[in-house]
C-alpha cells in the first residue's frame, strides 16, 4: 500500500501504476489485484500533507522484486508514505485456525438430546401456599 501526494493528477498516479506493474511483471512476480481506495485524510501530517490518495497494490514476487519496488517507491517523488506487508504468514496462520475450526463439532449442528416428559404430579403445581395463608388469616 502507497500513498500519493493528493495535488498529483490522476494521469500521473496511472502512470506510477503502470511502471510498478511493469516493474512486478518484468521481475517475474504477478499482480493479484490493484484498487484505487480514493482520497483520505492522513492521521497525522507526512511531508506536509493533511490527505493523500491511498493505492492497494496485491502482488506476488520474490524478496529482491520487492527490494526494488520498495527502492522505486522510497525515491518516488509522488509517494509520501508506503508500507509492504507480508502475506503468507498471515495466510498460513489463517489456515491453520480454519483446520482447526473444521476439526471441532459445532454445537448447533449437533442433534438436540430427547426431552422426557414430566410425570403429571410434579407438572401441577401445589395449593398448599395460598391454604397456609387462609388459615392464618382466620385464627
Amino acid at each position: 500500500m502507497f500513498i500519493v501526494r493528493p495535488d498529483v493528477a490522476d494521469e500521473d498516479v496511472d502512470k506510477l501504476i503502470a511502471s510498478l506493474e511493469q516493474t512486478v511483471t518484468g521481475g517475474g512476480g504477478t499482480i493479484r489485484s490493484t484498487e484505487k481506495l480514493g482520497k483520505r485524510k492522513l492521521a497525522y501530517l507526512v511531508r506536509k500533507f493533511n490527505d493523500g490518495n491511498y493505492i492497494l497494490l496485491t502482488i506476488d514476487a520474490g524478496g529482491s522484486l520487492i527490494a526494488e519496488l520498495e527502492r522505486r517507491l522510497r525515491v518516488s517523488e509522488p509517494v509520501i508514505k508506503f508500507i509492504t506487508v507480508r502475506m503468507d504468514e498471515e495466510e498460513k496462520r489463517l489456515a491453520k485456525v480454519r483446520a482447526i475450526r473444521a476439526t471441532k463439532k459445532k454445537v448447533s449442528a449437533m442433534a438436540p438430546a430427547p426431552v422426557e416428559a414430566a410425570p403429571a404430579a410434579e407438572a401441577t403445581p401445589a395449593p398448599a401456599a395460598p391454604a397456609e395463608t387462609a388459615t392464618q388469616a382466620t385464627a
